[in-house]
């Protein structure tokens, strides 16, 4: 019944309203639908956005061999290579405008890493040889110019000049502390995730050795075993600045984690990295799901319960996987009240809409959030339908 209903709702709601986001006339995909439904044709194209469209949509077709998905995927792609990569400097630009001008030309690690992530999730179902020379492309330039002793440097101008991180340091706690963050948890988990899936496609042992090595800065450095979670914010050598507990990013990381170590096919790294990850998620369960769905995060001793999209999708597959690592049937139970939650409230039931951004105590939309914009895609709840239906465990 749980399958069913996530297979229904991918193929009935979200594959469907991404179809429709489809820009035909100057490629990539609509960046901006407000509360209202009403479309913006013109708004901005962040390539973030694009990046995940591309992955979610080689993913889709990769699961349920739908010939117009891997159509979708290619559109995508073709608006990627000729629009968002810069073939003068190198790297993925931050944003583009509607016809696919550079409005924004700054390149940041992360950005990097959703590329590599979607290219190559393409590349392993059209066999598009570009699609992973670009990957392994953007692969090098992380490791060649976005690296010092400790970890990796975040935001750069066009040329591969170090600029403020503020992109990914824009908590407003932390600007009321005026601080900014030179390495954040953020960016190390998704090249994290990004090398994973270029290592499964490419098998590069560079790659592969890589990965491994940012699993260990992650258990090392990110980690705290003192209080089961990741740290947020970090200095340039990666020593923690904030006292924060992202719950989003800690359930998403647990399993994230999990696969980095799966396809090294490294079984002393998998039980490893399992004998934290379980800690991680036990620790999430107990501070933050509250109600049958996760609260936001914590700064110092203020809790955020706003009920976030993003957030919520995570929690399924991070509970999900906890109970395929722990078999403590509490998390099976834990993920389904979730999916009961996303279904009651998080879905917007309105034609041509999607899930809304973010919910109050509530349980009430925020209507100064959008449908669509370039945070917000179908990459965290595409994903948890495709991961429930991968994974196969039923209720």
């Amino acid at each position: 019944m749980f399958i069913a209903e996530v297979k229904q709702h991918l193929e009935t709601k979200i594959i469907p309203f991404w179809m429709k986001l489809r820009d035909n006339q100057y490629g990539g995909y609509y960046g901006y639908m407000d509360y209202d439904l009403n479309l913006d044709k013109e708004a901005i194209k962040g390539c973030i956005l694009n990046s995940r469209i591309l992955w979610f949509f080689s993913n889709a077709y990769k699961t349920l061999q739908d010939a117009s998905l891997l159509d979708e995927a290619t559109h995508a792609f073709n608006f990627m290579k000729t629009h968002c990569i810069d073939r003068e400097y190198g790297g993925v630009f931050w944003m583009l405008d509607y016809k696919g001008e550079v409005v924004e030309d700054m390149k940041h690690t992360y950005n990097q890493a959703f590329a590599i992530y979607a290219l190559s999730s393409y590349y392993e179902v059209s066999k598009n040889q570009e699609a992973l020379d670009l990957a392994l492309g953007l692969f090098h330039m992380i490791e060649e110019t976005c690296k010092d002793e400790y970890g990796y440097l975040e935001a750069f101008d066009r040329k591969w000049h170090l600029i403020d991180n503020e992109k990914l340091c824009d908590d407003p706690h932390m600007k009321a502390e005026g601080k900014v963050a030179e390495k954040t948890m953020n960016t190390i988990l998704h090249v994290l995730e990004a090398y994973t899936e270029l290592y499964r496609v490419s098998h590069e042992a560079e790659v592969g050795t890589c990965l491994k090595a940012i699993l260990e800065m992650v258990r090392v450095k990110v980690y705290s075993p003192e209080k089961k979670q990741l740290e947020v914010f970090f200095d340039t050598r990666l020593n923690s600045i904030a006292d924060m507990h992202s719950y989003g990013h800690d359930i998403e990381a647990a399993w994230l984690i999990d696969r980095g170590a799966e396809v090294l096919k490294d079984q002393a790294l998998i039980e490893q990295t399992k004998a934290y990850t379980v800690d991680i998620a036990y620790k999430v369960k107990e501070v933050a799901f509250k109600n049958g769905t996760l609260n936001n995060e914590r700064f110092n001793e203020e809790i955020d319960t706003t009920k976030i999209w993003w957030v919520q999708a995570e929690t399924v597959v991070g509970f999900l996987n906890a109970y395929e690592k722990s078999g403590d049937s509490q998390f099976k139970t834990a993920a389904l009240e979730e999916w009961h939650y996303i279904k009651t409230y998080l879905m917007d039931p309105r034609e041509g809409s999607e899930w809304y951004w973010q919910l109050n105590d509530y349980n009430e939309p925020n209507k100064d959030f959008p449908i669509v914009e370039p945070w917000k895609c179908p990459y965290h709840n595409g994903r948890m339908c495709l991961e429930v239906i991968r994974r196969g465990i039923d209720a």
